[in-house]
């Protein structure tokens, strides 16, 4: 891990933000192009899918339910690939497939476990349900969930877009293609990387570092 992004790799990058955002977190248009529909979906789960929300279902074994709420908050955002959308609908449409997914998805989100635990724990639910050709296993899978429901503890990884920003960045991400803690920390570390550089324009979450790595490695904001 590099602590230390030099300084041009980090001016470079700053400028390439402000260049599309000139205000940066506060700039109207980056919450329109970025921040905005992310941030509403963290609002609909909390309307939808809160704790004490999230655990009434659980008691009444509306395992069911607790899967669709989920999979149609994250249908509101673009995050996930079409091909990851279809695996997600299909491993919960048996009772056993929602069932092990609700569970799995409460401990990730509200569990009280430590994050590493909670994170490798629901990687092994996601490898466990019923699957057609398409894996559900994916890191937008992995880290889609955690991310609309709690932003200020978990960050969305997009694998291609990530390693291209982390290389412009001159930051030394590890990465691996399966979901993994070692790459989900360097990710974490990067992102805490990026709030030290960019301190000044006060990121208020996850959501505002994933998008910044975003618009550094995404090919729709190429220069």
């Amino acid at each position: 891990m590099k602590t230390n992004t030099p300084v041009k790799e980090r001016i470079i990058s700053r400028k390439k933000f402000l260049y599309y955002f000139p205000k940066g977190f506060a700039d109207a248009k980056y919450y329109s192009w970025e921040r905005g529909y992310k941030w509403e979906a963290h609002l609909a789960w909390e309307r939808d899918l809160n704790k004490e929300e999230y655990e009434k279902l659980l008691s009444k074994k509306e395992y069911m339910e607790i899967a669709l709420r989920a999979v149609r908050l994250e249908t509101k955002t673009n995050l996930l690939f079409s091909f990851e959308k279809m695996a997600l609908r299909d491993a919960v449409k048996s009772e056993e497939g929602a069932k092990a997914f609700a569970n799995g998805l409460y401990e990730y989100v509200y569990g009280k476990n430590s994050f590493q635990k909670r994170f490798e724990k629901f990687s092994e639910v996601l490898d466990s349900l019923p699957r057609k050709p398409t894996r559900v296993r994916t890191w937008p899978l992995q880290t889609v969930f955690g991310f609309m429901a709690n932003p200020k503890e978990h960050i969305f990884l997009k694998p291609r877009v990530t390693q291209a920003a982390a290389k412009k960045y001159n930051y030394e991400f590890i990465y691996r293609s399966k979901p993994n803690w070692e790459t989900y920390k360097s990710l974490l570390d990067f992102a805490e990387q990026v709030r030290k550089d960019t301190a000044d324009l006060k990121p208020k979450d996850f959501i505002d570092l994933q998008s910044f790595i975003w618009v550094l490695g995404s090919e729709e904001y190429d220069d």
